[in-house]
């Protein structure tokens, strides 16, 4: 498998690097919170977010733990899945859900959890 080239995307509001890469057919858009206390965690999500537009983009989002407070106010506008990785870190993929994601209130950035 070729090195995985990924490139640094500037990206509005964000506090942390944000960089974008493309697998196959899809732009994914990663960015990690792991060491951020909140909000930062929350406000990077809500920044990278606003870039899921299309079914073939994904953004990737590296935690110290899964953010429930993001999960709480967002997960039902998009398809998420969740993965521990071996350092203990979260790694979370979210999907474009044609429909629901525009629906998604991404001004809100303030964390209640």
């Amino acid at each position: 498998m070729s090195e995985l080239t990924k490139e640094a995307l500037e990206v509005e509001g964000a506090t942390v690097p944000f960089f974008t890469y493309t697998l196959e057919d899809t732009q994914y858009i990663e960015f990690d919170t792991s060491k951020c206390g909140p909000p930062d965690p929350m406000v990077n999500a809500m920044a990278g977010l606003k870039l899921l537009d299309a079914p073939n983009k994904k953004v990737v989002m590296i935690n110290h733990k899964s953010p429930g407070g993001l999960l709480a106010k967002i997960g039902e506008n998009y398809d998420i899945t969740e993965e521990k990785l071996e350092d203990g870190r979260v790694k979370l993929v979210f999907s474009y859900k044609s429909g629901e994601s525009e629906k998604a209130n991404l001004n809100d950035t303030a964390c209640h959890g």
